[in-house]
């Protein structure tokens, strides 16, 4: 489903583009209403009438939590929290029921069966979105929409919805009536989007071909050294695969006169695990900060509270990416970290010398993503004992040595895209040339890239999109 839906994205995209230019503008929200209903019936079709059930009950919620928020504030927060108990208990079913009827079924010894729902695709996504609608309504930081076709649009958006960026009705609602587009929009999002195209196609699923491999072996054939390959290689290939889509979905809605909120801003270059969050995933940190973070009372009632607002925050956005303890333990564990860091760490880390404090931040990272990569607990365990050498497992052997040997250009090419260096470079050349030289060496790089992105896409067999299950 992932690799035929990206494909029809693909393919998909030009004939969407002439119809929603070729329609006058008045009926421009239909037009990207439709086709992105159109999308998502591709992958889920049964699924449509959720995300539409979803987007008229925060319609009509956000209608009267205006209505009643001036005169009648106590009736407009039982209206705001209707609307927040129909949206956690649509996402808590479809995603977190079997997980609770599993973990009573082992503590009470019950015998329960699972409901087996598909989770529908980019649920927790438009959850949040529709979410940040209604609260702000009742915040009065926006004013309700009026227009129901212009509200389900900015819901089901197709660009954006499947897996982010989270993107607030604040950030977009003068543009969901008043937007323009000129060749300079459009073509930097053609840019942007061919970029993402590449980083999840040429780099996310190349380097995760070296995962799926290491993963697939059993564990007790894991060498010490492959396993910390193996870590590294999944480390960059969610990075590019899930940064990939952001930037293909800000670049799409570039194209039809959307600015979408910046989602990454590499978070590799960080120094310590705090810096990391303001960088990674940047939308969904910026939710959970507003939304459940600094209503908890943020840092402004004192050290205790801090750290614990800080481990309920952390706890949550574990949670939020998977019904397993797993996801639960990796929240569970930045929040500790960040805890630390927070209660004066961060003084003695800043005291170090550079090196030392990305050493220390590749470390922690990269023990990060072994929770969040193992649903069952046991194994994760168990891959860290091979990692620390606290097993019967060699240091390495022939097969660790082939993989190292034939994918070393490809990890020095992922290197230098964790870094600023080409855009650097692309700045500097600008800057010295301009003019037709820029234009016809950006053309050839954009079109290159297109084309092997198109040949890769077209015909590989190994084509995940990582984030698509949240």
């Amino acid at each position: 489903m992932v690799f035929s839906s990206l494909l029809f994205l693909f393919f998909f995209l030009p004939v969407t583009l002439l119809l929603y230019f070729c329609s006058p503008m008045k009926i421009k929200n239909l037009v990207l209403l439709v086709v992105s209903l159109i999308f998502y019936a591709w992958g889920e079709p049964i699924y449509i009438f959720l995300m539409v059930f979803s987007a008229c009950i925060d319609y009509f919620h956000g209608l009267y939590i205006a209505k009643f928020r001036q005169h009648y504030k106590r009736k407009a927060k039982y209206i705001l929290i209707s609307s927040i108990v129909i949206n956690i208990g649509l996402l808590s079913f479809f995603k977190y029921a079997d997980f609770l009827i599993h973990n009573i079924n082992q503590l009470f010894g019950t015998s329960m069966d699972p409901l087996q729902l598909p989770l529908p695709i980019g649920i927790s996504f438009y959850t949040f979105q529709t979410m940040s609608y209604t609260i702000d309504v009742y915040r009065g930081r926006v004013q309700p929409q009026k227009n129901p076709i212009a509200l389900a649009m900015y819901v089901c958006l197709f660009p954006q919805l499947i897996a982010g960026p989270i993107v607030r009705y604040e950030a977009i609602m003068n543009q969901l009536h008043n937007r323009t587009i000129n060749l300079h929009q459009f073509s930097t999002g053609v840019k942007i989007f061919i970029i993402g195209l590449a980083k999840k196609v040429l780099l996310a699923n190349n380097i995760g071909l070296l995962w799926n491999n290491i993963q697939s072996q059993e564990l007790s054939e894991v060498t010490v050294l492959a396993s910390w390959l193996g870590i590294l290689a999944f480390a960059f290939q969610i990075y590019f695969d899930f940064s990939g889509y952001s930037d293909m979905a800000i670049g799409l809605g570039k194209m039809f006169g959307f600015d979408f909120p910046k989602n990454f801003d590499y978070p590799y270059m960080s120094k310590n695990i705090s810096e990391f969050w303001r960088r990674w995933h940047m939308t969904l940190g910026g939710w959970f900060r507003d939304y459940v973070y600094i209503p908890l009372g943020g840092s402004r009632r004192g050290k205790i509270r801090l750290y614990m607002n800080t481990l309920i925050v952390w706890a949550l956005t574990g949670f939020w990416h998977g019904a397993s303890w797993n996801f639960m333990l990796w929240g569970i564990y930045f929040g500790i970290i960040i805890t630390i860091e927070k209660g004066g760490f961060l003084i003695v880390l800043n005291k170090l010398h550079p090196f030392f404090q990305r050493l220390y931040f590749v470390f922690f990272i990269l023990i990060s993503w072994v929770l969040f990569l193992f649903e069952d607990v046991s194994d994760g365990f168990q891959y860290y004992l091979i990692m620390f050498g606290v097993s019967d497992n060699p240091i390495w052997n022939g097969q660790f040595i082939y993989d190292l040997y034939t994918n070393i250009l490809l990890f020095i090419i992922l290197f230098i895209g964790v870094t600023p260096f080409v855009r650097t470079i692309h700045q500097k050349i600008i800057k010295k040339c301009g003019g037709i030289v820029q234009i016809s060496s950006e053309l050839i790089i954009y079109f290159l890239l297109l084309f092997l992105s198109t040949a890769f896409l077209v015909d590989a067999s190994f084509n995940p999109f990582l984030y698509f299950r949240f």
